[in-house]
């Protein structure tokens, strides 16, 4: 059966993007750090198109999120652009013309857009018509893999008090952002969690948890 997985990479004092998030620095000031410890790895680059990098005990984590995937939700926030309806010349997201994830992606709105076909197989689907809805139509694009939760913070908080994520992977390194988005602020509820594993590696602790229901 199909799953909703969830991964993402936070600070020691729970930030997964820094203050001032803007076009020019999308993960806030600061929040670039985050992510050092897989922009060095070697399957971190292959699959994003770069050549070298380092194999350590992160190598086994970062394939394993990217297996078996067959689509992805994100927020706006997420795919960028801006808040507010989409100029006439809307923004194509971070990723340049050929995007990492290579399946349909579907980014929660309140705005209406058509779908957006980049190379490599990547379509950038917006809903706007809430968390289930989007989570329905990426299941049924994902087939029998699993449908993998990116972020940001707000997203993920609605589909956690919705308790409609099945496992949650969190990347902890040890930075102090301060400010920015926290991962677990506003939710409204307590979810029931059956720790699966926890590997150290180099500047970073993954953390993966079985969301029970």
């Amino acid at each position: 059966m199909s799953k909703l997985r969830f991964n993402i990479t936070m600070s020691l004092d729970g930030f997964v993007a820094g203050p001032n998030q803007s076009l020019e620095n999308p993960l806030g000031e600061g929040g670039v750090r985050l992510h050092d410890w897989a922009f060095a790895l070697e399957a971190w680059r292959k699959a994003n198109g770069q050549d070298g990098g380092e194999v350590n005990a992160s190598t086994s984590v970062v394939e394993e999120s990217l297996a078996n995937i067959g689509a992805y939700i994100m927020g706006r926030n997420m795919f960028g652009g801006g808040s507010g309806p989409w100029p006439d010349d809307p923004w194509n997201g971070w990723w340049g013309a050929n995007p990492p994830y290579h399946v349909p992606v579907f980014v929660l709105t309140n705005h209406a857009r058509q779908p957006l076909s980049m190379e490599g197989g990547t379509t950038f689907n917006f809903v706007t018509d809430g968390i289930e809805s989007t989570l329905e139509q990426a299941k049924e694009a994902a087939g029998d893999k699993d449908v993998m939760l990116s972020g940001g913070a707000n997203v993920a908080q609605q589909y956690l008090a919705a308790e409609l994520i099945d496992e949650m992977e969190l990347h902890v390194v040890p930075l102090f952002l301060r400010d920015g988005a926290r991962l677990f602020d506003n939710l409204r509820n307590d979810p029931e969690l059956e720790q699966v594993r926890s590997i150290e590696a180099p500047g970073v602790t993954h953390l993966k948890y079985r969301v029970v229901k």
